[in-house]
């Protein structure tokens, strides 16, 4: 489905200026989803991935994941506060009839709670539950330009494979990011990173402003 891998939360500037960051107390607790939880989350989850995209998905599309993949989309709860933080949707299916893939759809958090590890959190949830379904690698694209999105799936092993030109509707450039589970995989970059995520924190090369920024260990 191309086109379709978003990490919304994190991505470049919106026209609204975010929210202030969030920076009390918070309890937060993980579930995945499940079918009977639509009526409860459904309309959530659509409401924090649309923020941010210029073409908003349909209905369709999230019953499409949600549906057939449910246990492989996890959401972050803030209890005290009845909130919805953040929620990361995939799916798990053969590629091209050789490796069992999963592929990171859709990634989104609050952008008040940013910065407190919960968009790392749904990945590593995500991920573990991708192994235990005996996944053989894992595929995401997100754009060049977004960063802080870069630097978490970096830093939980996501390689750069490839760069796809005008991958988004809006025009955006992408990178195709692997996470290789198993032995054996063969693995030939076709894009060679020019900088590793976070180069120019020290270098000068990107920059570490703007809205947007991402959670880190």
């Amino acid at each position: 489905m191309s086109g379709i891998s978003k990490n919304a939360a994190i991505d470049g500037p919106t026209e609204n200026s975010p929210p202030p960051k969030f920076t009390g107390e918070l309890n937060v607790h993980y579930i995945s989803y499940g079918s009977e939880k639509e009526s409860s989350y459904l309309p959530a989850i659509r409401q924090l991935i649309s923020k941010d995209l210029s073409e908003p998905y349909s209905i369709y599309v999230y019953r499409y994941f949600l549906y057939q993949w449910g246990d492989l989309c996890f959401m972050a709860l803030d209890d005290d506060r009845n909130a919805l933080l953040g929620v990361i949707v995939c799916k798990l299916e053969p590629h091209r009839g050789g490796p069992l893939r999963g592929y990171i759809a859709m990634l989104a958090t609050r952008s008040e709670y940013r910065g407190r590890g919960i968009a790392t959190k749904l990945v590593r949830l995500a991920v573990e539950k991708m192994i235990e379904k005996d996944a053989d690698e894992i595929a995401l694209e997100t754009e060049v330009t977004n960063t802080p999105s870069l630097r978490i799936y970096e830093n939980l092993g996501f390689l750069r494979t490839k760069r796809l030109h005008r991958y988004y509707l809006n025009g955006s450039t992408a990178f195709r990011l692997l996470l290789y589970l198993k032995p054996g995989i063969p693995f030939t970059p076709t894009f060679p990173p020019e900088f590793p995520a976070g180069y120019g924190e020290d270098h000068g090369q990107i920059s570490q402003d703007g809205p947007g920024s991402g959670d880190e260990e």
